[in-house]
């Protein structure tokens, strides 16, 4: 009974511990990239300026996307 008594002790201790767990799990540092357009835009809220390279699929590459889905999940 002592042993149960301890287990429960034990785990509604840990259940309860663990509710703030990240609360004090922050590093506060200064941010070397603050400023940078290259990654924040032009403001912080805005989308990064590394994210907007699009490349436009070419039929070579459709092709290969097809054959690939064919191998792993057949016709």
């Amino acid at each position: 009974m002592k042993k149960i008594t301890v287990l429960l002790f034990v785990a509604a201790t840990a259940a309860l511990s663990s509710c703030d767990y990240q609360k004090n799990n922050t590093v506060k540092q200064k941010d070397v990239n603050e400023g940078n357009e290259r990654i924040y835009g032009v403001s912080p809220e805005a989308p990064a300026r590394q994210l907007e390279n699009k490349y436009e699929a070419t039929p070579e590459d459709m092709a290969r996307a097809a054959k690939v889905k064919e191998t792993l999940y057949g016709k």
